[in-house]
């Protein structure tokens, strides 16, 4: 038997950036369209609300409880946008140049990395992936250019929903996914890169939560 040892040389980890964020906007038949960098993010939050308990009540005393589904849900802040954007924002682009509002809003899947940093700089990352989501209406302020000048920073928040994952027994639907360089392996990341990102061989596309899984698990 061993004993646990606390903040061993090399697992002081922090977390940490987000960078490396792609849209895709999904296309009328569930499947998504190609994906687009998404220049100026200056974060992702994630805020998932649900399994909430309901408490079970017998002879006098709790008896059990019963958790509710996880609904995953955040908010993306950014100084820019790229156009495939638009639609997702309820915008339409009805010539070069004229974008029109209050439309309705397309599906979008994302992927974005954060850094994970040890006390042995480490230069591990983590890939995350999210499915199925809508944006809610947001506000936008556009100030006067005073002598203190800052960029606007837009913000919106989204809600996704979950979609089967069939390859794992006993799964529940999933709205994200999580690659960890601490984990995988580099030949397991770099397949998960070329198929997000994009390779000299191949467009940047999001599979399904199985395929991708595939895609990584195959990679050996």
């Amino acid at each position: 038997m061993s004993k646990i040892v606390w903040d061993a040389t090399g697992e002081r980890y922090y977390h940490n950036g987000t960078s490396q964020v792609v849209l895709y906007p999904q296309n009328a038949n569930g499947t998504y369209a190609n994906g687009v960098a998404w220049n100026g993010v200056t974060g992702v939050d994630e805020s998932p609300d649900g399994g909430d308990t309901n408490d079970l009540w017998a002879d006098n005393i709790k008896y059990g409880s019963l958790r509710g589904a996880e609904n995953h849900k955040g908010s993306i802040s950014a100084y820019n946008y790229p156009d495939e954007f638009n639609l997702c924002d309820g915008k339409k682009v009805t010539e070069e140049g004229i974008v029109i509002g209050q439309q309705k809003r397309q599906p979008f899947g994302l992927s974005y990395r954060t850094e994970v940093g040890s006390d042995t700089a480490s230069e591990d990352y983590i890939i995350h992936v999210v499915y199925n989501s809508t944006i809610s209406p947001s506000d936008h302020s556009f100030e006067t250019i005073n002598d203190n000048p800052d960029a606007i920073e837009f913000s919106w928040d989204y809600e996704s929903t979950p979609v089967a994952m069939t390859s794992v027994p006993g799964v529940k639907a999933v709205s994200t996914l999580e690659f960890d360089s601490r984990k995988l392996t580099g030949k397991q990341m770099k397949a998960v890169e070329n198929t997000l990102y994009g390779s000299d061989n191949a467009e940047p596309t999001l599979p399904t939560p199985d395929a991708l899984r595939t895609v990584v698990t195959s990679a050996v």
